[in-house]
Formats: structure tokens, sequence, C-alpha cells
């Protein structure tokens, strides 16, 4: 009897876990078996494995294989498994020795010509092997950019195929590890629009700057044509880069999702069309793999015609809209993927769209109109911060550039709102703490209405009965229009600016 042991490991929603690769040769017919709770492209992998050995001019074992993933219980999924499988097999056939292989730890997809492909996930792979102080880590040359983000305590060495890898472990060949220095190597850039691009609708780029500076959800609302996706589309410029800690996060994410090998260098922008399914909405599957709500996490998740989108999908925004993250279970795995993301939603005022528009009559019924709202519902738009209704400019604006304020150019507008966070990172002393991030203890704490302010407060929310959360968030926006005019304390102004936002008094 022969045993063999490898150490791999494979993505677990955010995080991964560590996969020990047990082989065992015995007497008997020639098979090849793979046990431990694999899925079916785990188990497909056989003659994939089978093929890239023989091809690599290595020989497959001629009697019984048995390859265990431990631990048992838990469910592998994905084609990380392949290289370690390989190199299991070729230790019970001595073509490797267990010394090539201890305290080591191998990942990739294996090609029939015995060719390593790169794999999704592969940040999690590395954190998981630094948690398991793994000291070298055998990873697809092709996922080498991305690992060395957070390689730092790690040897990481790329390979190419089985054969190299082989001809490295018995020391006849030198590979040198991926340098832990991180290039910076640009992403496709999306298609960019500015302030600059829409004339007029100063007052909707108002929202949209203080939606921004604070971390604020938003939602237009108005006619066809008055800018409400544009503005929406403008708004990841608006944002400042992301730090080196978020472009991890980003990209790690994305990894999960796609065959990504790239460093993620900007802020996502996501913007799902309402006939999206709810797994790929939320997140989910077999796999328990991100949605749309996570992959826009630190960016923009922007919703247009919100209404259209069916009630399941609006109501599973509560949670990630108040934790800033989704839980995921199922068959008894559960994992949780973080969605702190901007909301950018908008709407028309009603099915036609003309409601209330100066040139436009409506069709609609009042009916119709009512019934067209209720599609959100009370919580979810107590949990959007800024509502504005935007209306029709007068055209004879849109040849006027000139009379553009200066406030809403936009370069103006990129300084005003690191301005603005800068004042938020001094006063919080947390670069992850924004004004709409605070608890209502943190609230009361951090932002101060001077006398006048305080009235207009209380007086308003007995007016417009809001809710505790209501009350809050709009302390929170007002700090972020303070924030914004450098104010030391928040005025009745703001207050009252930040009032018209609400969506009580929109409704």
């Amino acid at each position: 009897m022969k045993i063999s042991k490898v150490y791999s490991a494979i993505p677990y929603g955010y995080n991964g876990r560590l996969v020990t690769v047990e082989g065992d040769s015995t007497q008997g017919l020639p098979c090849f078996n793979i046990v431990g709770m694999a899925s079916k492209i785990i188990d497909e992998s056989r003659d994939r494995i089978r093929s890239a050995i023989r091809n690599s001019l290595f020989d497959f074992p001629k009697h019984k294989v048995i390859i265990n993933l431990a631990p048992a219980e838990l469910r592998k999924d994905g084609t990380h498994l392949d290289l370690p499988i390989a190199l299991a097999i070729l230790s019970l056939s001595q073509q490797l020795l267990p010394i090539d292989l201890a305290n080591r730890m191998f990942v990739g997809e294996l090609s029939l010509n015995g060719d390593i492909k790169p794999i999704k996930g592969i940040l999690n792979i590395v954190e998981t092997a630094k948690i398991h102080r793994i000291k070298q880590l055998f990873i697809p040359a092709a996922n080498a950019q991305q690992a060395i983000l957070i390689a730092r305590g790690i040897e990481l060495i790329p390979v190419r195929n089985l054969r190299e890898l082989w001809l490295f472990l018995k020391g006849k060949i030198i590979i040198k590890p991926t340098p832990v220095s991180v290039k910076n190597t640009q992403t496709d850039k999306r298609k960019s629009y500015y302030l600059d691009d829409i004339f007029g609708q100063t007052a909707a780029k108002r929202a949209l700057i203080i939606a921004i500076a604070g971390r604020h959800n938003l939602l237009l609302s108005g006619p066809p044509g008055t800018g409400k996706t544009m503005l929406a589309k403008i708004s990841p410029t608006l944002l400042p880069p992301p730090t080196s800690a978020e472009q991890i996060a980003i990209t790690k994410l994305h990894s999960l999702n796609t065959l990504c090998t790239n460093i993620i260098h900007e802020r996502p922008y996501r913007a799902p069309h309402h006939s999206t399914s709810l797994r790929t909405f939320i997140g989910g599957g077999v796999n328990l793999s991100p949605g749309e709500i996570s992959l826009a996490h630190l960016g923009i998740l922007h919703l247009d015609e919100l209404p259209e989108f069916p009630r399941d999908r609006l109501e599973a925004l509560r949670q990630p809209l108040e934790n800033h993250s989704i839980e995921l279970s199922r068959l008894g795995h559960h994992v949780r993927y973080p969605a702190d993301f901007i909301l950018i939603a908008t709407m028309n005022p009603c099915p036609c769209g003309y409601y209330r528009d100066k040139e436009r009559t409506c069709t609609c019924s009042i009916g119709a109109i009512e019934r067209y709202r209720q599609k959100l519902s009370g919580p979810l738009l107590d949990r959007i911060d800024i509502v504005f209704e935007l209306q029709r400019d007068p055209k004879s604006i849109f040849y006027a550039k000139s009379t553009q304020e200066p406030f809403y150019e936009h370069e103006n507008a990129q300084q005003l709102i690191r301005t603005a966070i800068d004042r938020q990172l001094y006063r919080f002393r947390d670069n992850t703490k924004f004004n709409s991030r605070l608890t209502s203890y943190e609230t009361t704490k951090y932002c101060q209405l001077n006398q006048t302010a305080q009235k207009l407060l209380a007086e308003a929310a007995m007016h417009y009965r809001l809710s505790a959360r209501a009350y809050f968030k709009t302390i929170k926006v007002a700090q972020t229009i303070a924030d914004l005019e450098a104010a030391p304390k928040i005025t009745d102004s703001h207050i009252a600016e930040a009032l018209l936002y609400r969506p009580q008094i929109f409704n």
C-alpha cells in the first residue's frame, strides 16, 4: 500500500479553505476514483488529469488509484485541484517523492497537454496559504499578477506546465519566485462620462455630488430624457480612486465571479437589467458565488427603471443597504460577501413617464400612478437617503455652456468631493467610515447641530412622521452638505436641504 499527501486550497465564499489531497494505490483492476464531496467538475477531471500526465511524458499507474479530498464534509468545486491530484498520482507511482511535496501548496487547472491554466479566486488561495503558514505556493503563471497583491510573507512560484513543475521539484531547473511588487497595469477602461456633458440640471448635479461625497444612496425620478441615467453613469468618475486595500477587495470579488487575471484599478460600476435573475442579482447557486450586489462593493450599483425590477430583487436589497453585506445559505453552507456600495436608482414618475411634466400630458390614471409607486416598499425607500425629482430645463440652456456654475464643472466637483471625504476621514479617524455609515450613537457623537437646526429637525420629524432611521439619515445628509461647505456645525439651511431629499416629502 502506498499513500501520498498534497496540500491545496479552494475558494469558499469570500474566504478560502485548506484541502488535503490524499492518494492511495492498491492492487486491483486499473481504475481511478475521486471521493470527498467532489462536484461534477472535479469528477470529470479524471480523464483530463490522465491525459495531462501521459502527455507530459509520465506514467499513469496501472492499478487501482483512489484520491480523497479532505475534509470530506466540505463540498469542493472548480478546477483548482487538478494540479495537486496529478502530483499525488505522480507521488504514488514514485515519480515524485513525498519530500518533494512537503510543506508546499499547489493549485491549478490542467489542460490535456499538461499546461497549467489560470483559476478563479487566486487571492482566496493566497490568503489561505498564509493563514496555514505555507511557505511556498505554486500557482498558474497567469495568476501571478493578481496574487502578488497580498503575497508578502509567502514565496509564489509561477508554473506553466506539469513537466516544468516536475523538473523544478526534482531540482533540475530553477523557477524564480514572482517578485512581490505590484505593477501599475491598468485594466481596460470603461467609457467615461462627465458632469460637463449635461447642460442644466444643476440641482440634480448637487444631489449627486452630495450622494457621492457622503456615500449616500440616491433615487432620481423624472420624465424621460432629463438626464437621470447619464447622471448615474457619471457617478463612478466622481469617486476617488480605490486605495490599495480596496483594490484587493474589488479584485478578489471579481476574480471569484469570472476568470479575471488582472488587478482592478477602478471602482466597479454595475448596472444589472431588471430581467436579471435573483441568483445573479444577490449571488448564490451551487457554488454560492457573489452576485451583482457584491460585485458593486466599494463602487456604484445602478438600477435603471427601479419599479420594473421584480419585488423579490428590490426587497433583497434591504439587508445590504443596512449592513453593507449579504449572507447566502445553501445546502448547509453559509457564506457572507461584502456589499458596501452606493445605490443610484432611477425611475419615471409614472408608467407613461410624464407625470408633472411641463411639456407633455400624463395619460396615466391616479390608480395607475399609485400602483406604479407602490412597487417600491416603504422599508426600501426608508433606506434611500436622497430622493430627487428632475424637471425639464429650458432648451435655451443646451446652447449656453458658459452659464454652467463652476461648482458643477467635473474637476471642481471632484475636488469638492475629495475635500469632503478628507474631512470625514479626519473626523472619524477611519478610512472605511463615511457619514452614511454612522450608527445612531455615532451620529449623535460626531454630528453637531446648532439650536435652530435642532428645532427645525424636531418640527419636521413630527410633521412628516419620520422614522428613527429617517431622522438620523437626515442628519447624516445634512452633515455631508456641511462638509461640502466646510461648515463647522450643521445649520438650519443644511437640515432644510436634507429634508427636501427625504422620500416621504417626495411622495
